[in-house]
């Protein structure tokens, strides 16, 4: 590969131009497989799982059902804009082309802040005793699992090479 020289206050994108091979069916097809993905729904159902772990254990532990109502509000308020961006970037519009695609992120990701926003402010109104340290804490675990995806992730298959 040749290396990346600055010339004149710029990358030489010449070389970079020259080194870059489009990959083949084959190959595309290999580093899919190499990389697999976890299913989005995959995820919002293990938030909701967790969120559930979460407020029984805050109910065990505290005693206290508005403890539990609060925890499960926390974790609602992950999980309800989790599966709205999640149905809205798997639908046919988003996938029509990368632009499409990228529009449809952002619009979607915003929807999911305004959603998440407007439970958080609307909490004090439903959850009747509202505990705020259940509920931020269920909502701090549920974003975790976010990173637990990467974990969940099935290993590469094995390629076999007829010899």
């Amino acid at each position: 590969m040749p290396e990346r020289r600055i010339r004149s206050g710029a990358w030489d994108d010449e070389a970079d131009e020259a080194a870059f091979q489009p990959l083949t069916r084959a190959e595309a097809q290999a580093l899919r497989d190499r990389q697999p993905q976890v299913p989005v729904w995959w995820v919002v159902a293990a938030q909701a799982a967790v969120g559930g772990v979460v407020a029984v254990v805050a109910w065990l532990v505290s005693g206290d059902t508005g403890v539990f109502g609060s925890a499960l509000y926390g974790a609602a308020v992950v999980v309800v804009p989790g599966a709205l961006m999640a149905r809205g970037m798997s639908s046919q519009i988003s996938s029509m082309s990368p632009g499409a695609s990228a529009v449809s992120f952002m619009l979607w990701e915003m929807v999911k802040i305004a959603v998440s926003v407007l439970m958080l402010a609307l909490a004090p109104k439903i959850v009747q005793p509202l505990s705020w340290p259940a509920l931020l804490a269920s909502l701090v675990v549920c974003m975790h699992v976010y990173l637990l995806a990467l974990l969940w992730r099935r290993p590469a298959k094995k390629q076999r090479t007829g010899t």
